[in-house]
């Protein structure tokens, strides 16, 4: 889900990447272009572990590899058939206590808010009102990533961190709009998501993925991508374009 504080005038070329990490944990991705008005915040709702802790979020600066998807995007010249088989389907407040830990991460300040309740913990100007996450029950036992962003109109250099995911066997794209406060059926999607899934799990998507015409160590930037991606393996895309169902994507194991 791609939730924002207060109304923007527009968000596009949103670009996601997702791989398994060590344990339960996930690598996530997240860039896009956004004209606003004023300051306000993006917050990504994430399937974390009950009981997760606010220091369980490792955020990561990519502040100096502005181009992360711009080299991902070049791994991918032409739309070959896949060769590999896999096993995989896709479907898609409390009385305040302590502030919540803010950390600067390249351009951002971000911080981690463990459950609904701890958005009480935030400025005022980075929460979405009550009455939002009331629509969205199935949210009510996530954590969320926020980061702070300034006015005006921007590319935003990509936002990483990695988490405790609740599925070990499920890699999660957060892909719900909520632009306006408000919790639409259907939403304009202009997403570009990318994968990597597990070492030793090469999966065929249906003719939805696109699989990499080389291992990632030959078009990334593997040092500036802090260990992001495992260069050995190939890398998989697919496009979501137009007015689609308004949910998050989940990629799981059969």
């Amino acid at each position: 889900m791609c939730c924002f504080s207060q109304p923007v005038i527009s968000v596009s070329g949103t670009n996601i990447f997702a791989r398994a990490g060590t344990g339960r944990r996930q690598f996530l991705v997240y860039s896009m272009s956004l004209k606003a008005k004023q300051d306000l915040a993006m917050i990504l709702p994430l399937p974390v572990p009950d009981g997760t802790g606010e220091k369980a979020m490792e955020f990561i600066d990519l502040k100096g590899y502005p181009e992360f998807f711009d080299d991902l995007k070049a791994g991918f010249p032409g739309r070959d058939a896949f060769s590999r088989a896999g096993h995989f389907t896709l479907s898609a407040p409390a009385a305040a206590g302590p502030k919540l830990e803010v950390v600067q991460v390249g351009d951002f300040e971000a911080s981690f808010v463990p459950t609904v309740k701890d958005f009480s913990r935030l400025d005022e100007r980075f929460r979405l009102p009550t009455e939002t996450w009331e629509k969205l029950p199935e949210y009510q036992s996530y954590g969320f990533a926020v980061f702070k962003l300034k006015p005006g109109a921007q590319r935003l250099h990509p936002m990483a961190f990695s988490f405790p995911r609740r599925d070990a066997n499920a890699l999660f794209f957060p892909t719900v709009h909520i632009h306006d406060g408000k919790v639409h059926a259907k939403a304009g999607f202009d997403h570009v998501l990318y994968c990597q899934p597990y070492e030793n799990d090469y999966p065929n998507f249906g003719g939805q993925w696109e699989e990499s015409s080389r291992q990632a160590k030959s078009f990334m930037k593997l040092v500036k991508a802090k260990r992001l991606l495992e260069g050995d393996q190939h890398c998989y895309k697919r496009e979501l374009r137009g007015q689609l169902a308004n949910r998050d994507t989940i990629l799981t194991i059969d």
